[in-house]
């Protein structure tokens, strides 16, 4: 009995996971790369744009002139002397991130000019439940830890795939990126905006199902550019979409319902809440799939296991908001 109960625990331990990634994406590679073979795409539509001030993987190089590097992207590691070392991004060493700044507009006005600088993902395929999670910081801040200027980013997002419109029209055009995920400093104040990397996250909520998305970080300022009072540099990295897989005992009881159990030749498992199940896996006490049908996003299904031997086996649902387990007992 003892043997039985562990193996039932290794199986339970086997399915738990507890994230599956979806996309991810650490800015290593050069600028070229990154709006080439990995499909991220720029558009500029600030006031008075600048054609070569867009998105770009950082290229600064170890400099013996301390005023090349020293300052921008501080909080840094720097060699000792007049050597200075490359800034990191959060993860993957040095120049492994995107940068973008105040020079996104030609504007000289005192006034300034309203910066709207567009970094725009591949698609990627979400679900409600995908969790969007990104890291950011400032590049330079004064000594009493406040930002030189203020700066801004935006997280939006577009549900048109292959098919959104690109921003255009100037610095309030959105395009098809209407769903504002995350706003980092939308107050333009001196302190909110990470003067080393911080994260932020956004989980996915208001699709119908699985849907083709783009992301785009837009870089958002009023007032800014040489002459105005906002906007420096920011930095962003590890730009990652994760899907939680909720397989535990407590989602498959709040989100499904097995009758009869124990069974004899045929159980129903019923959806609850809406959930839509996609497939549904019988594995017996080895792991091993011993039946499966397939849901086609159905509420209610049958499953016939007339034919198995009796004893203890796992019955796995994959639906629309994640993976559940429980457990049945064969007659």
């Amino acid at each position: 009995m003892k043997k039985l109960l562990l193996s039932i625990s290794l199986i339970f331990a086997a399915f738990s996971t507890n994230a599956q990634n979806i996309y991810s994406y650490g800015f290593n590679s050069p600028t070229a790369t990154m709006i080439g073979a990995d499909g991220w795409t720029r558009t500029n539509q600030s006031t008075l744009p600048s054609a070569t001030s867009l998105w770009t993987v950082g290229t600064y190089a170890t400099s013996t002139a301390s005023a090349t590097n020293q300052g921008v992207f501080q909080n840094q590691v720097y060699a000792t002397g007049a050597t200075v070392q490359i800034p990191n991004g959060q993860a993957g060493g040095p120049n492994s991130f995107a940068l973008v700044n105040y020079t996104s507009t030609t504007s000289t006005a005192t006034t300034g000019a309203t910066i709207s600088n567009w970094l725009i993902s591949p698609i990627v395929s979400v679900q409600n439940g995908d969790i969007v999670t990104f890291y950011t910081r400032i590049g330079k801040y004064s000594a009493t830890g406040e930002a030189s200027f203020a700066d801004r980013l935006q997280l939006r997002m577009s549900t048109a795939g292959a098919f959104s419109s690109d921003p255009t029209g100037g610095p309030t055009g959105v395009g098809d990126y209407t769903n504002l995920l995350v706003d980092v400093n939308p107050n333009l104040d001196l302190t909110s905006y990470p003067t080393t990397w911080g994260q932020f996250s956004y989980t996915v909520s208001g699709l119908t199902g699985l849907t083709d998305v783009k992301f785009a970080f837009r870089y958002f300022v009023t007032n800014g550019g040489a002459n105005g009072s906002n906007s420096d540099i920011i930095g962003i990295d590890t730009f990652s979409v994760d899907r939680p897989v909720a397989n535990t005992q407590e989602f498959f009881a709040g989100n499904f319902a097995i009758q009869p159990n124990p069974v004899n030749d045929v159980f129903t498992l019923n959806a609850k809440n809406g959930v839509a199940i996609e497939k549904v896996e019988v594995l017996d006490i080895n792991g091993r799939i011993v039946n499966q049908v397939n849901g086609s996003a159905t509420e209610t299904l049958q499953v016939n296991v007339s034919d198995l031997n009796s004893g203890v086996y796992f019955v796995r649902v994959q639906s629309d908001l994640g993976v559940g387990t429980s457990k049945i007992i064969k007659n």
